[in-house]
């Protein structure tokens, strides 16, 4: 199926303040020869416009993979999916699917050579984050689709900022002291003979060190 989507753009669309240029392009892709996998890798462009971002990604692509003669997309993510973007000297079709297509998803086709899935890492993604997703993605024996590594890169995100506001709150309580290695008594190591260190003695709650 082949349409033009328009939808109106959202502020995290408008993100991008420069054009992108193929230096610049952020692309992990499985090893070649590797098992095949649900994904074949990772694309993290700096905007939604399909029309700018397509011809710096196929210019990549095609001397790995072969000429892209088509690409499809789910357009949950994408303002506007135009019917055909030129790239390299000649055009590629692009199409959409809805029910049947991954919204996390942009799936490449090549006359030569066949099909690659990548999943698709929104642009406002945090740096952190897209490094995760981009090693998962292309891992040889992952077995996750694109929205489930979406997903598990979000719980992920969300244990982190937990965990930090548990620190900020264990060290506004006086939590940072006691990890302090200057703050804690210091506790003497034994030499055993011939140099080794032997176990340091163990305090209990109830019992002091020598007793």
């Amino acid at each position: 199926m082949t349409a033009t989507v328009s939808l109106s753009p959202t502020p995290e669309d408008r993100l991008s303040s420069s054009s992108p240029t193929s230096s610049s392009l952020r692309l992990s892709l499985a090893h070649v020869g590797a098992a095949p996998a649900l994904l074949d890798g990772a694309w993290w462009p700096r905007s939604r416009d399909l029309g700018a971002e397509l011809p710096i990604l196929t210019a990549v692509l095609q001397p790995l993979w072969g000429r892209i003669t088509r690409v499809t997309v789910n357009p949950t993510h994408w303002p506007v999916v135009p019917r055909k973007v030129p790239v390299a000297g000649h055009v590629v079709k692009v199409g959409w699917f809805l029910a049947e297509q991954d919204p996390h998803e942009l799936l490449l086709l090549s006359y030569r050579t066949g099909r690659w899935d990548l999943l698709v890492i929104p642009p406002q993604t945090d740096p952190v984050s897209a490094a995760w997703l981009m090693a998962a993605a292309s891992d040889p024996l992952g077995t996750s689709t694109a929205s489930r590594l979406m997903e598990q890169a979000a719980r992920l995100r969300t244990a982190t900022q937990t965990d930090r506001s548990l620190e900020a709150v264990w060290d506004s309580e006086g939590g940072h002291g006691a990890r302090d290695p200057a703050a804690r008594p210091r506790i003497p190591v034994v030499m055993a003979h011939g140099g080794d260190r032997a176990a340091a003695p163990v305090a209990t709650p109830n019992r002091p060190l020598g007793t």
